[in-house]
């Protein structure tokens, strides 16, 4: 018999379910399977809480298959919106469809659960208008349709188009199909997804072709109650060229201490024990930040792998004073992309004293405050401790760089960006 439920209950993954004696009716074998619309080149924070409820039903026994929406995508869900989408092209789609199932595989791959990719183009383009509608939507009547959340929604707002109207019955169609040719008998996804995934339980119940399930996780939001998401503005996203390594890092780290405990349950694989470990020592050391430092090495390992982990946190040391000679300078703009800057041609920085440097930037408010920083030990260059206020910037201070990094006692940064 399958086992997942409890694990998924206490990590705060299951919200709905279908039939609360689904384990019992399972196999092991039996497929599960959850969709992702390519509406972006990367997946994003809420995808990644449904890839890791994936891999827990992986771990518990059922075949995991991830379906990439190369059709849907093309229509548009209207979950959890209140405007039409923005109709992507098919080359966009493609693109987008390539992208998302490296980042999935490689993310797969890094904790060795198997995994079936699909695309349900491949089984879409082809279907007819008239075999759509005899197959599909003659199961389905208007009624049914309109008392659905996501329709109903947008029925009293600015209306829904008979495109996005009928993606649920692609959404149906896609599991009915993978039900044939993969043994899907589980659904899941996120619970903006449910009237989405119980149209698909309905049609198998209408062909008759066997007994099938579904269960929803809950949304994952953020501080102000907003599910994150590119609409929202406040998307995490997977694709290292949308999110640096560094920077996802630093959002796991900026965790509230009283969202470590649900975020380690959600994103990380450590076992209950562990985490009740990592919680009570977080609450007797508050000030060493034990929870957020694993949530964020695990999290970044998981998505990237354990060099970028290493370099992100190589990174986040530079703004506490640490080496910064083994940084890009594409890593170092990462890093301090934040800070105050200013703009000079190398000729006129390094025709300045370090303490005019410290003046005209603000890291002081005159040559003499700037004299006594220096002359304290409180000025420093590219983390590297002045003990002059006089000397001129040379050519070694850049390092082949065309940026420099001021700073004044222990957090006060400013950025020297060398224009031509």
């Amino acid at each position: 018999m399958i086992r997942f439920l409890d694990e998924l209950r206490w990590r705060g993954l299951l919200q709905d379910v279908s039939d609360s004696e689904m384990e019992a009716k399972l196999t092991p074998g039996a497929g599960c399977y959850i969709g992702f619309d390519p509406t972006a080149k990367s997946l994003q924070l809420g995808n990644l809480a449904v890839l890791i409820t994936a891999m827990h039903l992986g771990r518990g026994g059922l075949d995991p298959v991830i379906l990439f929406g190369g059709a849907t995508g093309a229509i548009g869900d209207p979950s959890g919106r209140s405007t039409e989408r923005n109709l992507l092209s098919r080359e966009e789609i493609d693109a987008n469809v390539a992208a998302q199932s490296a980042q999935a595989q490689a993310i797969f791959s890094r904790v060795g659960v198997k995994a079936n990719f699909v695309n349900n183009f491949d089984w879409t383009a082809e279907l007819s208008t008239l075999d759509f509608l005899r197959d599909v939507g003659k199961h389905f009547t208007v009624n049914y349709m309109l008392a659905k959340e996501t329709v109903r929604t947008r029925l009293d707002g600015d209306g829904i188009s008979f495109t996005e109207f009928s993606y649920m019955l692609l959404q149906a169609h896609d599991y009915l199909h993978l039900f044939k040719s993969h043994n899907c008998r589980v659904q899941f996804g996120a619970s903006d997804q449910w009237g989405n995934i119980t149209a698909g339980l309905e049609l198998i119940r209408r062909k008759g072709v066997g007994e099938a399930f579904a269960f929803c996780i809950p949304l994952i939001l953020d501080n102000n109650g907003k599910k994150f998401g590119k609409s929202a503005g406040n998307a995490v996203w997977l694709d290292p060229s949308m999110m640096s390594p560094y920077r996802f890092h630093q959002f796991w780290l900026n965790t509230s201490d009283t969202e470590v405990e649900r975020m380690l349950k959600i994103f990380t694989f450590r076992s209950q024990s562990d985490i009740t470990a990592i919680v009570n020592s977080s609450a007797a050391e508050p000030h060493k930040r034990i929870g957020q430092n694993a949530l964020a090495d695990a999290v970044t390992t998981l998505v990237h792998g354990e060099a970028a982990t290493e370099e992100a946190r190589r990174s986040a040391q530079a703004l506490f004073g640490g080496s910064i000679s083994e940084l890009s300078e594409a890593e170092l703009l990462d890093i301090f992309g934040d800070v105050p800057s200013t703009s000079m041609t190398r000729e006129r920085i390094q025709a300045l004293p370090l303490l005019e440097l410290f003046t005209e930037t603000g890291l002081a408010p005159s040559k003499g405050e700037a004299r006594k920083l220096i002359s304290a030990g409180g000025g420093y260059i590219n983390n590297k401790r002045l003990s002059e206020g006089t000397q001129l910037v040379g050519d070694s201070h850049f390092a082949g760089l065309n940026i420099l990094i001021l700073r004044s006692g222990k957090k006060n940064y400013h950025l020297l960006k060398i224009t031509p």
